[in-house]
């Protein structure tokens, strides 16, 4: 069951990190957009617009061998290639995170960005929005929790999309249980 004491955009507290996954174009009106992604666009750039918290994002980051690749081999589709305009962030999003700090990725999660979370002793919360739910969500947030069990880790359900709806509803069931609150 979701929790519902958060239900839309405001401010975060000055203790928590906004985490944005993924909001690429080729995740929302590229060859693994989706529905649901440009219909929560809208709730993210409002979320976006009225935070004023500390904000970094990840950038799904691959190269003309992606396919050769293991996840290639799995999604025999080539997307956020370095370079190319898929790779790039979502143009409604770009004015509010052009000074936010930016990790490149070549997989699902950050290593980078969960080490650098090792050194910030004054984040107590993470909240993480973003796509795919499923997949770069969900798997962000397990490795942060991994290395941070101290942060309480959020995931705002409204201002994040699954590669199907489905697949959505169980990576929020997912997170739960992995003891990651979802608002």
């Amino acid at each position: 069951m979701l929790t519902a004491q958060y239900m839309g955009c405001g401010r975060l507290p000055s203790d928590t990190l906004l985490i944005v996954i993924d909001m690429q174009k080729d995740f929302v009106t590229g060859p693994l957009g989706t529905l649901e992604a440009k219909r929560m666009l809208p709730r993210l750039v409002q979320k976006l617009a009225i935070s004023k918290g500390e904000c970094w994002y990840t950038l799904d980051t691959h190269d003309l061998s992606y396919l050769k690749t293991e996840e290639g081999k799995h999604l025999p589709v080539q997307h956020c290639i370095k370079g190319s305009e898929g790779h790039e962030l979502v143009d409604e999003l770009k004015p509010y995170l052009q000074n936010c700090r930016s990790f490149e990725k070549s997989t699902f999660a950050s290593l980078r960005m969960a080490k650098a979370l090792l050194d910030r002793k004054d984040i107590a919360r993470v909240e993480l929005v973003g796509v795919c739910t499923d997949i770069c969500v969900v798997s962000n947030a397990l490795l942060i929790k991994a290395f941070r069990p101290d942060i309480h880790m959020v995931v705002d359900s409204n201002c994040c999309a699954g590669t199907t709806e489905k697949n959505h509803m169980a990576a929020l069931q997912t997170l739960q249980s992995c003891q990651i609150e979802v608002i």
